[in-house]
């Protein structure tokens, strides 16, 4: 598949993020070879401790001075695996809190960049990644394909994706210091949807009446304000 994109797509840089079970030297040496760029997971081991002991020593007396939040440290160095063809740069997050002490490794042939940017910005952001693909299938159903025809089914994903973009748009309609701002989608359709309203067809418009007790009358109104068509001149 690399190949592929390389070869319609030759001007596009590759950077490939994964966790620790791909890092392999037959990964490492591949991706040297196709000149991709990477950013890897790396398992611990007792030569990657010794080389990071005195900097989680001196986190954890600087968080036992002032206890409160997680503190978090990070350190560059040079590391090569007995299997690996040649030594790679190697960046240790070192974080310790209330549940105590955690290290955790990446290993990239990026050269540019701080640790604390490439750990919490490249490899790391996968998690919001992760997110986005769980409100998309088990918050709006998007795994339900049980159609029996391929077509049919493309057409529901197509739905669902639409309705994810729906819903992106409310949520981002909503005030930027209110819970609803970062709510989830199931969240927002609970309180914004299933709603006891009356419904009424006209020819040119629909009217929905929502009962005067509405919990959720403040919020509603801001969204159909916030989200009407521009009005014609």
């Amino acid at each position: 598949m690399i190949r592929q994109i390389a070869r319609h797509w030759p001007e596009t840089e590759i950077l490939l993020r994964a966790d620790s079970h791909y890092c392999t030297p037959q990964v490492l040496d591949l991706c040297d070879g196709l000149g991709l760029r990477y950013v890897f997971g790396l398992s611990k081991n007792g030569r990657l401790a010794r080389n990071i002991s005195a900097l989680e020593a001196s986190t954890a007396a600087r968080y036992a001075r002032t206890p409160g939040q997680k503190l978090r440290r990070f350190k560059t160095f040079s590391y090569a695996a007995r299997s690996w063809s040649k030594p790679r740069r190697v960046i240790a997050r070192v974080e310790v809190g209330p549940m105590g002490r955690d290290t955790r490794y990446i290993v990239t042939n990026l050269e540019g960049g701080r640790g604390k940017h490439l750990y919490e910005k490249l490899y790391s952001a996968r998690g919001q990644a992760e997110n986005h693909i769980k409100a998309w299938k088990a918050h709006l159903a998007a795994d339900r394909t049980s159609c029996s025809k391929a077509n049919a089914n493309q057409m529901r994903l197509m739905l669902h994706g639409c309705a994810y973009w729906v819903w992106w748009k409310l949520r981002a309609a909503c005030l930027k210091r209110s819970p609803w701002r970062r709510a989830q989608f199931d969240t927002l359709r609970l309180h914004l949807v299933r709603l006891a309203a009356t419904i009424v067809e006209k020819k040119t418009r629909i009217i929905v009446t929502l009962p005067a007790s509405c919990p959720r009358k403040g919020l509603l109104l801001l969204l159909f304000d916030a989200l009407a068509p521009p009005k014609t001149a």
